[in-house]
């Protein structure tokens, strides 16, 4: 019955997750067109630091622990599958790592990317996401 609790308790923490990394490159898509200093630039700024560090930092981090405590009670250790998984679970978390820094950068004012490229690696986690669960479902090797 652990498992079953830990595992219900990883999902969860990846659903949200994955709902903020997803949700946050699109503040920034918006927050990029608006001018430094505005009502506008500023409601954003509050939105993406409440966003990362109330759901998405939290979210991350009940991630990996759930997540490893699994992979621990299904003693998959020695399984390709979850190398794999792991790998991309990294990627995700160094996407994580970019965002944190992105929302310093736009709270500084200081932001030299265009909403174009926001809009292209918004896609990113979406990505890294399909890896992961083909992965963890199907466990190929």
């Amino acid at each position: 019955m652990t498992y079953l609790w830990l595992k219900a308790i990883h999902i969860i923490a990846v659903i949200s997750w994955m709902a903020a990394m997803l949700y946050l490159p699109r503040l920034f898509v918006y927050h990029a067109d608006a001018k430094p200093g505005s009502d506008t630039s500023e409601t954003f700024k509050i939105m993406e630091r409440r966003l990362l560090k109330g759901i998405a930092t939290p979210a991350m981090i009940a991630t990996w622990i759930f997540g490893l405590a699994v992979a621990y009670y299904a003693d998959a250790w020695s399984q390709g599958w979850l190398h794999a998984k792991l790998l991309f679970v990294l990627l995700l978390s160094g996407y994580h790592g970019f965002c944190a820094k992105t929302v310093r950068t736009f709270a500084a004012d200081k932001n030299t990317r265009s909403s174009k490229f926001y809009r292209a690696i918004n896609e990113v986690p979406a990505l890294f996401m399909v890896a992961i669960v083909i992965l963890a479902v199907l466990k190929p090797f």
